[in-house]
């Protein structure tokens, strides 16, 4: 219940930041223009975000005859959650990655890099894949995306507001200063409003997924192999697209970008840590 407190306030926070952008190129009336598109976009992003995203992957829907190992294994462990089959998808990319969308369990859909099929054995892609369906339980799915397409909208409505100014409430050119200020802030404030929505969500989808699966060590040991596979393999659509970063298993934004500075991941040597302890006692760390 709390988690679901702290989300709302958190999207209700992202709305706000996009209202105050709207401020900034147009005054009160771009304030009121920015709060009705920012609702505009929550109901588009409710019913048509996963498809969005999908799309910017590339992904590309598959079945037991053409990806027969990893539907057989999504299948079962949705039997084991208690899940509605979701929609399997394979994005063809080296980097190794995963990540589940949608708007409720009825209407899910779980992707993973041809990558990662590449380097974990199946008893890890089962950890894997685990861990993504807790974000279907937990009905993770919908915020992540919704909270993705508004951060990238924010940072495009921020550089509008740099390239082409704004205007104050009497209609007067907008203080060219505070223009870049925004351009550069609220891109910044959306992604660590994104780092506070996903990092918790990213501990409980590992000891969902660590149960599921009922094999935390695999979990671990996949944590740690995507962690190293994906060092020296860029991962071009996710660097295209950063607001979607938190919704992968693993942060795939390559170092240096300033979306990384504010990742939306917990350290994996935390999260692999934690997952140890649960193989060692059978209690995840809170």
């Amino acid at each position: 219940m709390f988690n679901w407190v702290k989300t709302t306030i958190l999207m209700a926070a992202i709305t706000a930041l996009f209202v105050v952008v709207g401020g900034v190129i147009g005054g009160q009336r771009g304030m009121m223009m920015a709060l009705a598109f920012a609702l505009a976009m929550n109901f588009f992003s409710y019913w048509f975000s996963d498809k969005m995203v999908l799309r910017m992957y590339n992904a590309q829907e598959v079945d037991e005859t053409n990806a027969p190992q990893f539907y057989r294994v999504v299948k079962e462990l949705a039997q084991r959650a208690g899940l509605p089959m979701p929609r399997v998808y394979l994005i063809e990319e080296d980097a190794p990655n995963a990540f589940a969308t949608g708007r409720n369990p009825e209407h899910a859909a779980v992707a993973a890099t041809t990558g990662i099929l590449r380097v974990l054995s199946e008893r890890e892609l089962r950890g894997v894949m685990a861990h993504e369906l807790t974000h279907v339980r937990h009905r993770d799915i919908l915020i992540s995306t919704i909270s993705a397409t508004m951060a990238g909208a924010i940072s495009a409505l921020a550089n509008f507001a740099m390239f082409f100014g704004g205007r104050d409430e009497n209609g007067r050119p907008a203080n060219p200063i505070a223009s870049i200020a925004v351009a550069i802030l609220a891109p910044l404030a959306a992604m660590m409003i994104q780092m506070a929505i996903s990092r918790a969500r990213e501990y409980e989808a590992d000891r969902g997924g660590a149960e599921i699966s009922g094999d935390p060590q695999a979990l671990a040991a996949a944590l740690d192999k995507i962690h190293r596979y994906a060092q020296g393999i860029p991962f071009e659509a996710a660097e295209e697209h950063p607001a979607t970063a938190q919704m992968m298993i693993m942060n795939p934004l390559a170092g240096g970008t300033i979306a990384n500075l504010f990742s939306t991941h917990p350290a994996t040597e935390d999260r692999i840590a934690r997952l140890m302890e649960m193989a060692r006692t059978g209690q995840y760390p809170v």
